[in-house]
């Protein structure tokens, strides 16, 4: 691997960056500074230091984006995509959307290049928790708060027990295990009713950071990673038991 890519991979620095501290003489390989960003480097073998600090290698990367509406969850695509509120740096790096936001949606969403938790998070066996705020044009009841979290008729499909908080008269926190295209809204349709407005505030006990403003991102901190990463990893270490 490079040693301006690895230092990417990190998580703490863009590519320009990696490319600056090491002309700047601030990276070591091996206890030898080197000035090249190009130099090839053994991730998991070579010890690589910026400014006297050892860096963590992490084989996955891990970003928080705030999606605005008007943006598609995909890599590729015809309109923009999440990929292309990214650096170039980062584009670069096989990152993909852990999940879908309709395009009309805005909120939290996970990016990364794990393919093995993405596609653990997304399995509806695993009751991984999505929240999201949501308006509406009619004022919501007891009663539809009962019936959406007993489950509601979406179309030939009775949608899973969900958490259902009554806000205000025509605001809701709704939090899903599941993520059927449109589910929200069409959820909403089955108790006569209709979404005005509707943002993914937590996905699998992330929160969505409250200083990102609309198309910012971050990268996800340590603990973060952790909570997202934990069940995966008690999964596979029984796996690897069992095996």
């Amino acid at each position: 691997m490079r040693l301006d890519k690895f230092l990417v991979s990190t998580g703490s620095y863009t590519r320009s960056e990696a490319g600056k501290l090491c002309r700047a003489g601030k990276v070591s390989v091996n206890a030898d500074f080197q000035k090249d960003p190009s130099v090839k480097i053994d991730p998991e073998a070579d010890e690589i230091c910026v400014l006297g600090k050892v860096v963590e290698y992490r084989k996955y990367t891990y970003i928080m984006l705030n999606k605005p509406e008007g943006v598609v969850s995909a890599t590729e695509d015809g309109d923009k995509t999440v990929i292309d509120l990214l650096p170039t740096e980062l584009q670069r790096i096989g990152l993909f959307p852990c999940g879908r936001l309709d395009k009309n949606t805005h909120g939290l969403m996970i990016l990364t290049n794990h393919g093995e938790l993405s596609h653990y998070l997304l399995s509806p066996k695993h009751h991984v928790k999505k929240k999201y705020k949501v308006e509406t044009k009619f004022p919501l009841s007891e009663s539809d708060r009962q019936a959406l979290e007993r489950g509601v008729d979406i179309g030939g499909y009775i949608t899973a027990p969900c958490t259902v908080e009554l806000v205000g008269e025509r605001e809701a926190g709704i939090t899903l295990t599941e993520g059927k295209y449109h589910q929200i809204k069409l959820m909403l349709s089955a108790v006569h009713n209709q979404v005005t407005y509707l943002q993914r505030v937590s996905f699998a006990e992330i929160e969505l950071d409250g200083t990102l403003s609309e198309g910012s991102w971050r990268f996800l901190t340590e603990n973060e990673v952790e909570i997202l990463t934990r069940d995966f990893n008690l999964l596979k270490s029984k796996n690897n038991k069992k095996g």
